[in-house]
């Protein structure tokens, strides 16, 4: 079973950057399509990005153009550039795996990011 830790959160202004790095251990990283959502309170998880173990990627409407999720499988590591965050993104982001054709059944502790106006 993989495990999964994230880092990279904290507070910036509108219009900044930050780069999410989640670190995988414990299983065959390169397997794996990985995805990003974020929690605010008393709102739903909610999707943000994905890669697919060949690279493929989607995002949410909401960040498309603004997000960059990659990954680095010699690194076991997936990672999301976020560039000209806005207030409405601020969040606890959370990095997920999931098996082809199965559900995100593996979640990190999640990582707050606070954007401020």
């Amino acid at each position: 079973q993989v495990r999964l830790v994230e880092s990279g959160g904290g507070l910036v202004q509108a219009g900044g950057s930050l780069r999410l790095s989640c670190a995988a251990s414990g299983g065959t990283f390169s397997r794996y399509v990985m995805g990003w959502f974020r929690q605010t309170p008393g709102k739903e998880r909610e999707f943000v990005a994905s890669i697919s173990r060949s690279e493929n990627t989607l995002y949410a409407d909401s960040v498309k153009g603004r997000f960059t999720i990659s990954r680095d499988n010699a690194k076991n590591t997936v990672y999301l550039q976020m560039n000209s965050l806005k207030p409405e993104d601020t969040a606890v982001y959370y990095c997920a795996a999931r098996t082809l054709g199965g559900e995100y059944g593996t979640w990190g502790q999640g990582t707050q990011v606070t954007v401020s106006s």
